[in-house]
């Protein structure tokens, strides 16, 4: 009955922190409406992944054999919103940002994860590679779940002021479209990845 923490811990910072469709939502959001009005984006994206791996450390897993379709649909389903995000911010100038309550918020936030494949990938990668059959549910699903949420609360805000600071210094300018369109293009091209390009 063991958990290789350590191990699993190099394996979520490889993978919270690096490209992908829930990053790539982070960043736009922050360049889009500021730092501290993606915070409640930010904390939705976090909290959200619980919402897979607990039920996934609880037998969820058994689904996949039964009805393997219901993951190929998510996968499309996480695409769709996800691109839907990136469309929000194409036509969207950060010199004339609208009122706050059209910022994506917590519940936005929310649901990145459970429609994103990389995000079950990883967390069903963590259950399989880093804890032993015999482990008890509890405990695998308490250590799987704090790590990762430890490892989203220092690289997910990171995206997000990246994504501000970004926008800080092009905001007013003629290269400020570009990079509107840039984003969009990027969190685009990290879902197709995903969906076609294999590997979590």
């Amino acid at each position: 009955m063991t958990i290789s923490i350590a191990s699993f811990a190099v394996f979520a910072a490889s993978q919270v922190g690096t490209p992908g469709p829930a990053n790539m939502a982070l960043l736009t959001t922050g360049a889009s409406y500021g730092f501290r009005a993606a915070l409640p984006f930010v904390a939705g994206v976090v909290l959200g992944k619980q919402l897979v791996i607990w039920p996934v450390g609880f037998g969820i897993m058994g689904l996949a054999s039964v009805a393997p379709w219901i993951f190929e649909v998510l996968k499309y389903v996480s695409a769709a919103y996800i691109i839907w995000l990136a469309w929000k911010v194409i036509h969207l100038r950060l010199s004339a940002a609208g009122p706050a309550s059209t910022t994506p918020g917590f519940i936005a936030g929310l649901i990145v994860h459970p429609l994103n494949p990389k995000a079950w990938a990883m967390i069903i990668a963590g259950f399989t590679s880093f804890v032993t059959p015999n482990t008890d549910p509890l405990i695998a699903t308490a250590s799987i779940g704090g790590i990762l949420m430890a490892t989203q609360l220092f690289f997910h805000p990171l995206w997000a002021l990246a994504g501000d600071r970004i926008a800080r210094s092009l905001a007013g300018t003629a290269a400020e479209p570009y990079l509107m369109y840039s984003l969009a293009f990027l969190t685009v091209a990290s879902v197709l990845f995903v969906l076609f390009g294999g590997g979590i």
